[in-house]
């Protein structure tokens, strides 16, 4: 299904940063059932994602954050893809963040048994290339949490 037809991407992501962003959105829907992010900034030297929450994490829950984004690095999940129809979308997809025109086609990003989503991005192909997650900051202003972080 490479020759698949699928929208066009108009940006060049790194993709450690990219592959961690899809770990992370997972993580905070583990720990806090929160959906995944609509608002992200993902970049080589630093990222910044919110998500909204009805109440501000602690300092102990964004320390296990940062250890849990670490332990499923360290698992060397594979980074697969495949294509789906939407109407053959797996149940835990979240079409939330597809664009109006999106195509019928949809690639589908698995890591591991870890996440998996609609994305048309660049990944890793294992997660142990996307090295040490490290958050830099975080702010919790007006019910939205915000994660600043670099990968090491």
């Amino acid at each position: 299904m490479e020759d698949s037809i699928l929208n066009g991407h108009n940006k060049q992501e790194y993709p450690p940063s990219h592959t961690a962003e899809h770990l992370l959105n997972q993580t905070m829907i583990r720990m806090f059932g929160c959906g995944r992010s609509r608002n992200a900034h993902i970049e080589r030297k630093k990222s910044k994602i919110s998500w909204p929450l009805a109440e501000c994490p602690t300092e102990e829950q964004v320390q296990e954050i940062e250890r849990r984004m670490n332990e499923v690095i360290a698992l060397d999940l594979p980074v697969t893809y495949e294509y789906v129809t939407r109407n053959n979308l797996p149940p835990e997809v979240d079409t939330g963040k597809l664009p109006d025109d999106a195509s019928d086609m949809l690639r589908l990003v698995r890591i591991g048994n870890y996440d998996v989503c609609a994305c048309i991005g660049t990944h890793v192909e294992n997660t142990c290339e996307i090295g040490t997650f490290k958050i830099n900051s975080w702010r919790y202003e007006e019910g939205v949490f915000r994660i600043v972080f670099k990968l090491v």
